[in-house]
């Protein structure tokens, strides 16, 4: 009986996280192809920063379009439309996969209601952390607790107390730091460590709010 529950939750959390690895992210950068591709090429489209038809296959005048849109905004120019440039060229949004197109109309409000940070986009390799994990600690490394709206950074490339905007998890603090936190890698803080494995490790794109 024990080793058919354990297999019932250990499912389920598979499920689930598989399930909220795969929403709310987007990555077209140069050779991408697909239905993702032609949604960004028909956001460009639309507010004049590309020309032509969305074929779904991102080439030269798409990562000149992206670049472009990414000048406007005050972003990082890397030609690269991941979730922080994503939430700009939407107006405010979080990619919502095949979701999208049946979403519009009732993301459109949000939209509208949301105010969008200012600030430059950064591409990170992020975790999901918790107080909760084994071998970790309650608090961070300035002293705050562990909770959601908090990350850990390397202090070389984004100071401690440096305020982003994450797509999908909202606005948060760099307020820890940890021995294999170097460079673009961040930790995301969450509540509970089950919350933590269902964010895993993914390459996010994050807005550095200024």
């Amino acid at each position: 009986m024990r080793k058919h529950v354990f297999l019932v939750v250990l499912f389920t959390l598979i499920f689930t996280c598989s399930a909220l690895a795969a929403e709310a992210s987007i990555l077209v950068k140069n050779g991408s192809r697909g239905e993702d591709v032609r949604h960004v090429q028909e956001l460009l489209l639309k507010q004049g920063f590309l020309k032509g038809d969305a074929d779904g296959v991102c080439g030269p005048l798409t990562v000149a379009a992206i670049k472009k849109f990414q000048k406007a905004k005050g972003l990082t120019e890397d030609g690269i439309c991941g979730d922080g440039t994503y939430y700009y060229l939407s107006g405010g949004k979080t990619y919502k996969g095949n979701k999208e197109k049946g979403s519009r109309h009732k993301n459109k409000q949000q939209a509208e209601d949301m105010t969008i940070p200012s600030g430059r986009a950064l591409y990170v390799s992020a975790s999901g952390y918790s107080a909760h994990d084994p071998g970790n600690s309650k608090h961070t490394a300035t002293g705050t607790l562990v909770r959601k709206g908090v990350i850990a950074v390397d202090p070389k490339l984004i100071p401690l107390g440096t305020k982003v905007f994450i797509p999908g998890y909202g606005e948060a603090l760099a307020e820890d730091i940890g021995g294999s936190i170097k460079g673009h890698r961040i930790d995301v803080a969450f509540d509970t460590h089950e919350e933590a494995l269902a964010f895993g490790r993914r390459d996010i794109e994050i807005i550095i709010v200024e």
